[in-house]
């Protein structure tokens, strides 16, 4: 991974004020910056799903209810890991260090997929280098999909606005499947190489060889049902599971409205880091309460990005702030709906397979 240096801009100053004001915030209303009773509720309310549509799957009568029942499961694991996973991640979802760890092996593992993996490098390296090519673990050398001028512009991506919404079905089934595996062997699409540690590779397939286990052998086993059906109801929960994660996640860094900064010779960035995660992340809906609750604060990316020692259940009564002092220092804050998120998100597909270059489009409020 390379180390990149960064500048002093009007960044820096926003960054300082912005923690300023959050921390006053805080202590006037005297509480804490990690979960509260609410975030305790939803804790309990989404591990509660889990086991509740495991149960009701596995005890299901007809074909009809557990394909329901397996749907309501993975869409209930899919919750579990934005409002979870995500802020225990961080060390934000509780106050306890042992809880945020035990709440996040829990929830990540049992999806299939390494904790260690993907907690390690989304903090020390998408939050660090967001969206800079060789420094961020979340940028891709997919050659199917070019969204970097680094790659190579191949005849076939000026389709790619079309085909890569078929490719979403299977990011999933990707990540479980191949992506760790891959890592192994450091053969992978991503833009920097990653270490895994022989105890975690040992964890990796205990924990796929688990879910293989209770997702399919289980039900086969249990259920009068034959194994195709199974197999498809397996298959038919990732490609859901799919789509909602990249529609939740993929608009807010691929964006024509986004930045793809390039370091120098020297890996120095011409800007601070609180600017590149503002100029590297696009909001949408953020004043809804509804998508705080079920997508944990997600489509608060730049606010995120920026406070990620702060739990999501807190990101409304902050957005005040955040707006007046961005405004203050002239830092853009780019925010829309999910509708303009979504077409930036395809204009930016069709830019990247039609120009060998890319200047994001100006955003205007």
């Amino acid at each position: 991974m390379k180390k990149i240096k960064f500048s002093k801009d009007e960044g820096s100053e926003f960054y300082k004020e912005l923690n300023e004001r959050i921390r006053n915030y805080f202590e006037s209303n005297r509480i804490g910056r990690t979960g509260n009773r609410k975030m305790i509720f939803k804790i309990v309310l989404y591990f509660t799903l889990v086991v509740l549509f495991y149960f009701l799957m596995l005890t299901s009568s007809n074909i009809v209810t557990f394909f329901v029942f397996y749907i309501g499961l993975g869409i209930s694991v899919l919750l579990n890991a934005f409002n979870v996973s995500h802020d225990a991640a961080h060390g934000v979802a509780v106050k306890s260090k042992f809880w945020n760890k035990l709440l996040f092996q829990l929830s990540f593992n049992l999806q299939g997929n390494n904790a260690y993996v993907w907690g390690k490098n989304h903090n020390e390296s998408h939050h660090l280098y967001t969206n800079i090519e060789g420094s961020d673990i979340d940028v891709l050398n997919n050659p199917l999909v070019r969204m970097t001028i680094g790659q190579d512009l191949q005849w076939y991506h000026r389709f790619q606005y079309l085909y890569v919404p078929f490719l979403y079905l299977f990011y999933s089934l990707n990540w479980f499947l191949f992506r760790e595996f891959l890592m192994i062997f450091n053969r992978s699409s991503r833009t920097i190489k990653v270490t895994i540690p022989a105890w975690e590779v040992i964890k990796l397939i205990f924990f796929k060889i688990a879910y293989i286990t209770y997702m399919i052998v289980v039900p086969s086993i249990l259920l009068p049902f034959g194994w195709e059906y199974i197999l498809a109801a397996f298959l038919l929960n990732h490609f859901l599971v799919s789509i909602i994660f990249t529609a939740v996640l993929g608009v807010s860094h691929l964006s024509d409205y986004v930045a793809h900064p390039e370091p120098d010779s020297n890996g120095k960035l011409a800007m601070s880091w609180p600017k590149l995660q503002m100029c590297t992340s696009v909001d949408y809906n953020v004043d809804s309460t509804f998508l705080n609750w079920v997508l944990g604060g997600f489509n608060a990316h730049a606010l995120h990005h920026l406070l990620p020692n702060i739990c999501h259940i807190h990101y409304i009564k902050l957005l005040p702030i955040f707006r007046e002092v961005a405004k203050k220092h002239q830092v853009e804050y780019m925010e829309m709906s999910y509708a303009e998120a979504l077409r930036s998100h395809f204009r930016f597909l069709k830019k990247m397979g039609t120009q060998l270059a890319f200047k994001p489009v100006s955003y205007e409020i």
